[in-house]
């Protein structure tokens, strides 16, 4: 655990955090409340991944302008992580979350695409969190745990609002 703490930048970690979580729930979102609202699989597909290659890339370029304006702002010369790098980070790191809620819908029919979108999105975040926690040594189970109610309540909202506007 040490090596890949020496390896992991900090910002680098966020980025791959930032980028895994939010490609889960952001994607999770969609393809529930997408699904919850129409029943044909290729709309859901075509939503999905226009939402997941869009929001990717959004993510990666707000990394990246984000983070010059810290490194532009701090004179003291301590962030010494690459902007390109850490913007790659977060694309990826998108995408690859993206995925745990992308790959149900496209292997499998509704509903039970669905319910395994689900199953793995939520999944996905118990794991995630689990990991975030033990590389930063602080309460695995705690930060999986919240990283799941997080991403609950975003999905919650996402089916909530396929739901009532259903067409």
């Amino acid at each position: 655990m040490r090596r890949v703490k020496e390896v992991l930048h900090e910002d680098y970690l966020r980025s791959l955090m930032f980028g895994l979580q939010d490609g889960i729930v952001s994607t999770t979102g969609v393809v529930i409340g997408i699904s919850t609202g129409v029943s044909n699989k290729e709309i859901i597909v075509l939503a999905a991944l226009v939402a997941v290659m869009v929001e990717a890339s959004s993510m990666a370029a707000g990394q990246y302008s984000s983070e010059k304006a810290v490194h532009q702002m701090d004179k003291s010369g301590k962030h010494t992580d690459n902007l390109l790098i850490g913007a790659l980070i977060m694309f990826i790191a998108y995408m690859m979350g993206g995925a745990f809620s992308i790959v149900p819908i496209i292997a499998f029919d509704q509903p039970i695409a669905k319910i395994l979108a689900l199953i793995s999105a939520f999944v996905g975040l118990f794991i995630i969190g689990y990991l975030k926690g033990y590389l930063v040594e602080h309460k695995p189970i705690r930060s999986a745990l919240e990283l799941f109610i997080i991403g609950s309540i975003a999905t919650a909202i996402g089916v909530i609002v396929g739901y009532l506007f259903k067409v």
